[in-house]
C-alpha cells in the first residue's frame, strides 16, 4: 500500500457496512480473492461487554530488549513510543501490535488500554499477550490478545517503532489496512480492497442469515436432481434412474 492509498479517505459508509459483517464472511470474500489466510491465528478478544471492533491499523512494532538500551527504568532511559502511540492514535483507529508472537511480556494492561478507550481508539490487538484481564474483561473496549502475561513489557519487548508495515500473528498489516474483530477473531481487509468488499460481504451476511432459518428449518445442504427426459425416466424405471448431488439454495454461499 502506496502512502497516497494510506492518506486517502476511506469512502462514505464502507466501515458502516463492515461493522455488520462476521470475520468469517470476510475470510470468504477474501479468499475469492486470493488471499488464503487474512485471520489473525490464535488471537482472542478479552473484553466481555463489547461483542468487537471496525478500524483503521495503527501499527507498533516490537524488537527484543537489550540490557544495554532498555534499562530497568525504561521511560527514563528515552524509550516512550507506547505511551506515544496511545496518545497519537487517531479516534477510530486500532493500534495493532508485532509482538513477534511472544507472549513473555505483556503489550500492555488496563491503564494503556482505558487511556487508548478515552482517546477514541476502536481497539488493541497484539500477537502476544495483555495483562490486568479482570479489568480488561470488563471494559468496553475491544482488546485482543494470544495470551495472558502478567510481565511488564520492558522485561522483554523493546517499540522500534510506530506506523510501519508489521506482521501480526502471521499477517501483513499495512498502516490504514481496516481490521474487522468479532468473538471469532479479527480479520486484515488490505486498505485497497475496504471498497470493494464491503458491499459484497455485507449481501453474503444478509444471504447467510435467510439461509441459516432453512437450514434450522430442516433443509438438507444437498439435493438430488434426476437427469434425462420424462420418458426416458419412465422406461428406465425409479429405481434405475440416474442422480447427480448438487447444492441446494441452502449452498448457494459458502456457509
Amino acid at each position: 500500500m502506496t502512502d497516497k492509498q494510506h492518506d486517502e479517505a476511506l469512502p462514505d459508509g464502507v466501515l458502516d457496512k463492515l461493522r455488520q459483517v462476521s470475520t468469517s464472511t470476510l475470510a470468504t470474500q477474501l479468499f475469492r480473492r486470493g488471499f488464503r489466510q487474512p485471520v489473525l491465528g490464535g488471537v482472542k478478544p478479552l473484553s466481555s461487554v463489547t461483542d468487537g471492533f471496525v478500524g483503521e491499523a495503527f501499527t507498533m512494532r516490537f524488537i527484543p530488549a537489550r540490557e544495554d538500551v532498555d534499562t530497568l527504568d525504561p521511560y527514563r532511559s528515552g524509550n516512550t513510543l507506547q505511551w506515544e502511540a496511545i496518545e497519537s492514535v487517531p479516534p477510530g483507529h486500532v493500534i495493532v501490535v508485532d509482538s513477534r508472537g511472544d507472549a513473555s511480556a505483556a503489550s500492555g494492561g488496563d491503564m494503556l488500554m482505558t487511556r487508548a478507550m478515552m482517546r477514541g481508539a476502536a481497539g488493541f490487538v497484539t500477537d502476544g499477550g495483555l495483562r490486568d484481564v479482570a479489568v480488561l474483561a470488563s471494559l468496553p473496549f475491544a482488546t485482543y490478545a494470544r495470551s495472558v502475561a502478567v510481565t511488564t513489557r520492558a522485561a522483554f519487548h523493546h517499540v522500534a517503532d510506530l506506523q510501519v508495515p508489521i506482521g501480526c500473528a502471521g499477517v501483513a498489516v499495512y498502516p490504514g489496512d481496516v481490521l474487522v474483530g468479532d468473538r471469532d477473531g479479527v480479520a486484515v481487509v488490505p486498505r485497497a480492497l475496504a471498497a470493494e468488499i464491503a458491499g459484497p460481504a455485507l449481501e453474503q451476511e444478509q444471504l447467510e442469515g435467510y439461509l441459516h432459518t432453512r437450514i434450522k428449518g430442516g433443509e438438507a445442504l444437498w439435493r438430488r436432481q434426476r437427469r434425462g427426459s420424462r420418458k426416458k425416466r419412465r422406461m428406465m424405471g425409479r429405481r434405475a434412474q440416474p442422480t447427480t448431488m448438487i447444492p441446494s439454495t441452502a449452498m448457494t454461499e459458502e456457509v
